[in-house]
Order: C-alpha cells, then sequence, then structure tokens
C-alpha cells in the first residue's frame, strides 16, 4: 500500500463531493478514482467523466470490486452508519463526510468495527484541517489575548428548498446535526475534551419536524464558557471568537472558506487592532491527505475529537428546550 497511489471507490454522486472533495482526490498524486457509484447510472458517468474511474450501478457493487482500497462516504448522515459498517465489513478503509452517524453510540461502535479490523475511518470535518487554526493556537498559547474566558461560534446558512435532504429526519436532517456539529467542533478543538452542556435551544419546523435552528451553551469544568449558535433559516454567518482576559480574536469565513481565500485574523486589544492576513489553503486537500497518509501506513489521528462531538451533540439534543 505505501508504494502505490490509495485506490478510491465513492458511495453516492453528492454534491459536497463534485465541488470539494474529488476536486483534490483527483488532482493528488497518492490517490486514485477506480469506481464511481450512483443508483443513478447518467450521474456515476457524469462524475466518472470529470474525475476519473469507472462509473459504477450503485453502492454495493462499490464494495465489491477488488480495484477499491478506500471508499468515500457522501451520503446524507442518516445512511452513514448503514454504508460504513458495509464497507468497513469490505476491508474497505472509509472517509465519510460529517458527521460520522447521528449519534455517539452508532459513531463508536464504528470506531470499533474500524481498529478491530485495523482499518481507518475518518470523519471529513475539514476546517480543523487549515493552517489558520494552528497560527490561532499560537496566538492564543504566547498570550496574545491573555487568558481565555469564552469562546463564541456560529454558522447559520440560508434557508433551503423544500426538496433538500436537510428536511428529512429519516435522512438525518437538522441545523444541529448538518451546521451546529461546526461550532461545536470549534469548541471542542479550542477548549478541549470534557465540555458540559449547561443548557440548549432548538426550534423545530413544524412542516419537516427537523430542527432549523439552534444554540447551547457549553462549560468547562474551570468555568470557561463557549456560546454556539446554528441554523438555516438565517441570513449566511461563518465565525469564531475568543475573548480572553486582555483581548479578543476572532476570524470569519472559517468553516468552509474557498481553498483561494486567505483567511484574515481580526486581533483586538484596549489600545489597538490590528489584521493578520495568512496564506490561502485547500481545507479539504489538508483532511483527504490526513486520510491517504494514514491508510499507507502513517500514524493515524486520535479519534477523540470525533467521539466528545458526538458525545456534545447528543447531550444539546438531550438538553434542549424544543421550541
Amino acid at each position: 500500500m505505501s508504494e502505490r497511489p490509495v485506490r478510491f471507490g465513492v458511495i453516492s454522486c453528492a454534491d459536497i463531493a463534485w465541488r470539494r472533495t474529488l476536486p483534490v482526490l483527483a488532482a493528488a498524486p497518492q490517490a486514485r478514482i477506480t469506481a464511481i457509484g450512483s443508483r443513478d447510472p447518467d450521474r456515476a458517468a457524469h462524475f466518472a467523466q470529470r474525475f476519473g474511474g469507472a462509473p459504477v450501478h450503485g453502492y454495493r457493487a462499490v464494495l465489491e470490486r477488488d480495484d477499491v482500497d478506500a471508499v468515500y462516504v457522501p451520503l446524507p448522515t442518516g445512511l452513514h452508519r448503514e454504508w460504513v459498517e458495509r464497507a468497513l465489513l469490505a476491508d474497505k478503509h472509509v472517509l465519510v463526510e460529517k458527521p460520522t452517524t447521528v449519534s455517539r453510540p452508532e459513531t463508536e461502535e464504528l470506531l470499533a468495527l474500524a481498529r478491530e479490523r485495523r482499518l481507518v475511518l475518518h470523519e471529513n470535518m475539514t476546517f480543523p484541517h487549515h493552517t489558520l487554526h494552528a497560527e490561532v493556537r499560537r496566538l492564543l498559547e504566547s498570550g496574545a489575548i491573555g487568558e481565555l474566558r469564552e469562546l463564541s461560534a456560529a454558522f447559520g446558512i440560508p434557508p433551503r428548498p423544500p426538496e433538500d435532504v436537510r428536511y428529512r429526519p429519516e435522512l438525518g436532517g437538522g441545523a444541529l446535526l448538518d451546521v451546529g456539529v461546526y461550532p461545536v467542533r470549534a469548541a471542542l478543538e479550542f477548549l478541549g475534551a470534557g465540555l458540559e452542556v449547561a443548557g440548549a435551544v432548538l426550534r423545530t419546523d413544524p412542516a419537516s419536524g427537523v430542527d432549523v435552528a439552534g444554540g447551547a451553551l457549553l462549560a468547562r469544568k474551570d468555568g470557561v464558557t463557549a456560546q454556539v449558535s446554528f441554523g438555516f433559516a438565517h441570513a449566511y454567518r461563518n465565525t469564531y471568537a475568543l475573548w480572553g482576559s486582555e483581548g479578543r480574536l476572532s476570524v470569519d469565513r472559517v468553516y468552509s472558506p474557498p481553498g483561494t481565500l486567505r483567511p484574515v485574523v481580526r486581533l483586538e486589544r484596549q489600545d489597538h487592532t490590528e489584521e493578520l492576513i495568512l496564506n490561502a489553503f485547500d481545507q479539504f486537500d489538508g483532511s483527504t491527505s490526513a486520510f491517504v497518509r494514514a491508510v499507507r501506513g502513517a500514524r493515524c489521528s486520535d479519534p477523540w475529537a470525533v467521539t466528545e462531538q458526538a458525545r456534545v451533540v447528543d447531550a444539546v439534543r438531550a438538553r434542549a428546550s424544543v421550541l
């Protein structure tokens, strides 16, 4: 495996695959797309024409191929459990879109199965792989804003068409799983494990029954808090801010920036404000490269953040007042 490219099969021709993930995989020298599966043969052929590989009718057929080492799963969240499990049982490594499943128990079961079969299961939560966040962490550790007191994070998008899968509860729809996982993950990245849910609210859509907006207050044992908000009934917003004893640090467009964007870190202190313009970086390349390195034998990243993310999301759902 370490000598040749990782051969990918794709299960589902989703929009995120077309726009962000498959372009970087197709261009990566250590990866090769060998099969693209869809329930619509014409759609599979359309994807294969752009990214390479054989168009395949159906998902099961992708898993049965000998020229597939790993599968990429961009299916709706509610279908992840079934098809990730099928892929692992077929001895394929798995790159799955976020979140891994709809709940902590399902996520932990799949991670345990991957460990048992000595396979890599990697959640394609891409933003932590952007070089921006390492620079933010460096600024924090250097004392740029003093001692951290609070994090606030938000991700909201405008309403989607009524037929969108985000409004289908049986497919894992809802704002918490779709966009809420991003600010939750940001809180974990900077505040660490062990966050507890002090309170939460979810607002549901009467027509579909899924949550379309919400927020939560998370707390660390030392009193540092995180306020997270999310939804798809909003004007577009995509941000986090870190508030310390001596200043405040904020970044916009943090969760889904284009690969060409040069991020701007805004640093505010009592006597002055400055903006740091960083280099552009494609976080999808960062995430898929980490997966490929793991499959090829490098040390796999610790999945603590994936399991903690699932735990906090479950706790938000359990504690929330539903409006």
